[in-house]
């Protein structure tokens, strides 16, 4: 079991560290300030006079096979208060906003530490009350010294958990069926008992929950079944079972169905890390492309502070800065899930090939030649009376109704059409570069273009 929690481990972990520090990765962006949003079971006293919760409840569908023994792990981060103290000329501390050195900028933050509850039972063990197992994560307090570059002491890093308090309960029960499908209970809950004093606020209770806590559930012998595509005749059972702050899903491996991942983040069944990510960007996986950028586009002092703000974050700025043309460029689009891949054509490059059941490898996904009543290069349309193709100059004016804030600077500027495209619904879009615009080679080697409707542009005269 320890091997197929390892490959749900793999998603476990972006859900783990969703959001855990954001573009810019600096503590003073606002974005930053305001952490710790999934999974959050916070204190009892907190959560009955806020919107947070102490609790989650998984129920999900197995059939177990005689014998069979089940493997839970609970996984969640413990938030720990990290101060920074400047060393002072008669051996004490004082501590300080910020310090700097030359490398990193330190600064006051909230770092989670994963933690883990386990149990293994047989499936007879968790009939009628089933099974409860508390968990105590005590408070700590430890330093961290801080030196220069030449080796002296210039300050400290000093670290403060809060006890944590919490319980893991199971149980099992059957359901009638025409099958042995027993319902599967998991409940996890803090069970701290510190009360807020006065005003305390959200930050007084975060160290004391448990954050982005969720469930692997596996079984040694038997599967579970599919709480969002069940078979026909589980789909009542389905509907009754009571998930409440998580959501389970099938997990690991595609095809089996012995683990599930019980997530407080929406899942489809068997999710997976996209293979062309290359690391944890704590956002999400879609937008790996633009984060890349953006974060070797920082400034060195920016990066400076990136890398004082969590060692994580100090990790993102260092890939972004080592990454190769060739990793940067998987990042740019893949083709999946096409049905067919048939037909002569040019070959794209092999991380662009779809994998799709029963296709030859190597062979094109699209034959250009397979519809020649569209040519983007050489098509051409009618706009105010004269022809309009690639080539065309034209004057942006776009309108007001699919227009959005980036289109509006463009009111009034001269462009080149590049292609004239047609959708499947029969719209006609033009791809334009602006004129001036000092990236215009390489919108046209990578093929990122504006695109603009017949009635946003003017024909102008061509040169």
């Amino acid at each position: 079991m320890a091997a197929r929690f390892d490959l749900a481990r793999q998603v476990a972990d972006a859900v783990l560290f969703e959001g855990y520090v954001l573009y810019p990765y600096r503590a003073s962006a606002a974005k930053n300030k305001l952490r710790w949003q999934f999974g959050v079971l916070v204190p009892p006293a907190w959560g009955a006079d806020s919107a947070e919760h102490s609790f989650q409840r998984t129920e999900v569908l197995m059939e177990p096979r005689s014998g069979a023994e089940l493997s839970v792990e609970l996984r969640f981060l413990h938030a720990q208060r990290r101060t920074v103290q400047r060393s002072l000329d008669d051996g004490r501390f004082e501590t300080v906003t910020a310090l700097e050195l030359p490398d990193r900028v330190l600064v006051p933050w909230d770092e989670g530490t994963e933690e883990r509850v386990t149990l293994v039972a047989a499936v007879t063990e968790l009939a009628g009350d089933g099974l409860t197992v508390p968990f105590s994560v005590p408070a700590r307090e430890e330093t961290e010294p801080v030196h220069d570059a030449d080796g002296h002491l210039v300050g400290r890093l000093v670290r403060r958990s809060e006890e944590l308090n919490g319980l893991v309960r199971v149980t099992a029960s059957d359901i009638d069926g025409p099958y042995a499908t027993m319902r599967l209970a998991a409940t996890v809950e803090n069970t701290s008992t510190w009360s807020p004093e006065g005003a305390a606020d959200r930050d007084a209770a975060l160290p004391r929950s448990l954050v982005a806590a969720h469930l692997l559930l596996g079984l040694g012998a038997g599967s579970f079944l599919s709480m969002t595509d069940p078979p026909e005749w589980a789909k009542g059972a389905v509907a009754a079972c009571r998930n409440e702050h998580a959501w389970p899903v099938l997990a690991g491996e595609p095809g089996r169905a012995d683990v599930v991942l019980s997530s407080p983040i929406i899942l489809e069944d068997h999710p997976a890390i996209a293979p062309e990510s290359p690391g944890a960007l704590y956002d999400s996986l879609e937008i790996d492309e633009i984060l890349a950028l953006r974060t070797a586009a920082l400034t060195d002092q920016e990066k400076r502070e990136a890398r004082g703000t969590d060692p994580r974050a100090a990790e993102v700025i260092d890939l972004a800065e080592s990454m190769p043309p060739e990793v940067l460029e998987r990042l740019h689009g893949a083709v999946r899930a096409l049905r067919e891949v048939t037909g002569p054509g040019p070959t794209p490059p092999p991380d662009l090939v779809p994998d799709v059941p029963g296709a030859q490898p190597g062979a094109p996904w699209w034959d250009p030649e397979s519809d020649r009543s569209v040519d983007p290069v050489r098509d051409r349309i009618t706009v105010e009376g004269r022809s309009v193709g690639a080539g065309s100059r034209v004057l942006l004016k776009p309108g007001k109704r699919r227009t959005d804030a980036q289109d509006l600077f463009l009111h009034g500027r001269s462009a080149h059409v590049e292609a004239v495209l047609h959708d499947v619904d029969g719209g006609v879009h033009l791809a334009v570069t602006v004129e001036g615009d000092p990236g215009v080679d390489i919108r046209r080697a990578q093929g990122r273009f504006l695109y603009f409707q017949p009635d946003e542009v003017a024909p102008l005269e061509d040169t």
